[in-house]
């Protein structure tokens, strides 16, 4: 793939350089939180599912609230209706108020974090300020396993490089599909239908000749080249996605107004005075 892509011409320079903003202590404790929340819900994800759909919400044409996004990802998926200034009410997940308002710390640092990496403008994938999914090569992990450890696990199924993450960011894709329709701009159409491909390929199964080990370099090899370049087209994809929709703005909807009465018509308020005597006039 070329450097030069649709998002870098048209991002603009954040203010402030993009910082890691979490950890690896901060990613440790948030994958032994979400490990407590499995003890409670087995369909809680893993961590680099969780980062794929923030990239997403991020990347949404919309805002899209924590009222909304955090019950899709951890919950029945019902928007929590809170008023402004007013604190979300605790989902069953959660333990405790505070372990929820820890993960929502943690995942917020990760969006501002998302969203600086994506509005910046990067040459190379390989600059510190550029976007860098959380992902994982799991199979090369396995692989570097003592045999009797991996015989444990050997017959369960184990995800590709970088499929989790891409299952993440599809999630809600598929549950804001109006906030993700082709816009009716024949270009952005085709921009839009582009790099969600490149996404969309990420989420099968890498069939090549397995090259490289991602998890150990002199590892056993477990991820084919062409799994790493599609992975590199999917991160400038995502500038591509989050350049598109900020370009365009929110969709509007379409205001449609009732039949307005005659001017000698009664008015519809009820006061018995003639539409054109009330509030017609």
């Amino acid at each position: 793939m070329e450097n030069t892509t649709p998002a870098e011409a048209t991002a603009q320079p954040a203010e402030a350089t993009a910082q890691p903003a979490l950890s690896n202590e901060d990613l440790q404790e948030l994958d032994e939180l979400l490990d407590s929340l499995r003890e409670r819900s087995e369909e809680v994800p893993q961590w680099e599912f969780c980062d794929g759909f923030l990239t997403a919400v991020v990347c949404t044409r919309r805002p899209i609230s924590v009222g909304e996004w955090l019950p899709m990802l951890l919950g029945d998926g019902e928007d929590l209706q809170v008023p402004d200034g007013q604190p979300l009410p605790q989902l069953e997940v959660f333990a405790s108020a505070e372990q929820q308002a820890r993960f929502l710390e943690l995942a917020q640092r990760r969006i501002d974090e998302i969203r600086v990496q994506l509005d910046t403008e990067v040459k190379s994938l390989a600059d510190d300020e550029a976007f860098q999914p959380e992902v994982l090569d799991t199979r090369g992990a396995i692989l570097v396993l003592p045999e009797a450890e991996r015989a444990e696990i050997e017959d369960e199924e184990v995800p590709s490089f970088a499929q989790v993450w891409a299952l993440g960011f599809m999630f809600v894709v598929e549950n804001w599909a109006e906030e993700w329709a082709a816009p009716r701009d024949k270009e952005a159409a085709q921009w839009l239908d582009a790099a969600m491909e490149f996404i969309v390929n990420l989420t099968e199964d890498d069939t090549d000749e397995p090259a490289l080990n991602l998890y150990e370099e002199t590892g056993p090899v477990s991820t084919s080249q062409e799994r790493v370049d599609a992975f590199g087209e999917a991160v400038w994809a995502v500038y591509d996605l989050r350049q598109l929709w900020r370009s365009m703005g929110p969709r509007v909807t379409a205001v449609v107004k009732g039949d307005e009465p005659g001017r000698n018509d009664p008015c519809s308020c009820g006061s018995g005075k003639k539409f054109k005597k009330c509030c017609g006039a």
